[in-house]
């Protein structure tokens, strides 16, 4: 499959999900949507005060397939300068949801990265894209394309899915190998979270500490995960 061939899948894909009834099953006010938002947003300001640091005010961040653009809202809460925040997407109206409602100052652009250029970034986060992607090429053509205008030192996210998902054949989990193969790093951090949702929607209506104990006590059931790698610095013995 070329390059060209698997963007256009995706696009038809998420044109197809964004219209359909499935797109009911992640309403914000779910109480399933809510634990899992929760749980994501803890793990990752862990994780983002431990690599990053506590300061974003200066931090220059770029999230890819940014969507609604979410994940840079949620930086901006957290105290990142939107002039110095951008995000890709391939969905034009995903990309004008994003601005309409994120803070002025961020840089929008429709397509791929080859607008930015290298070692611009301390931060690149790409959420739930990886899985999308069926192309073993435009999976490692993307990962290189991210750490090349990560900067050395800088850190790379990488939020999807652990396993994958037998009744939707449009995903496919990432695998720890290519975590690792992706962006090769001494210093890297990795965190499953989330309750598998068939599981998360099965017990919404009990009392949201089970779902939180089960999700903490048996991390099998956990169908996400959270990736952090930085990118060595130039004399470090691990190659770029």
């Amino acid at each position: 499959m070329n390059e060209q061939a698997e963007q256009d899948r995706i696009k038809q894909v998420y044109r197809q999900w964004h219209g359909g009834a499935a797109l009911a099953r992640y309403a914000w006010h779910r109480p399933e949507i809510v634990h899992q938002a929760a749980a994501r947003t803890r793990t990752l300001a862990e994780l983002l005060a431990a690599t990053v640091g506590r300061d974003l005010s200066s931090v220059r961040a770029l999230d890819v397939g940014c969507g609604n653009g979410g994940f840079l809202r949620q930086l901006i809460d957290w105290g990142a300068t939107p002039a110095h925040l951008a995000g890709t997407e391939l969905q034009p109206d995903r990309l004008d949801h994003a601005r309409t409602r994120t803070a002025h100052g961020v840089r929008w652009h429709l397509g791929g990265l080859d607008a930015f250029d290298d070692d611009s970034m301390d931060l690149v986060s790409a959420n739930t894209v990886f899985s999308s992607i069926l192309d073993d090429d435009l999976r490692r053509a993307l990962a290189a394309g991210m750490w090349r205008v990560l900067r050395p030192g800088g850190w790379t996210m990488i939020f999807d899915f652990r396993y994958g998902n037998p009744r939707n054949p449009q995903v496919r989990k990432v695998s720890d190998v290519e975590l690792l193969r992706f962006w090769p790093a001494e210093r890297r951090q990795y965190r499953s979270l989330v309750l598998a949702p068939p599981l998360g929607r099965a017990l919404a209506g009990l009392p949201w500490l089970l779902p939180e104990a089960l999700a903490a006590l048996v991390p099998l059931l956990r169908s996400h995960f959270i990736y952090m790698a930085r990118k060595p610095e130039p004399e470090s013995r691990f190659g770029v």
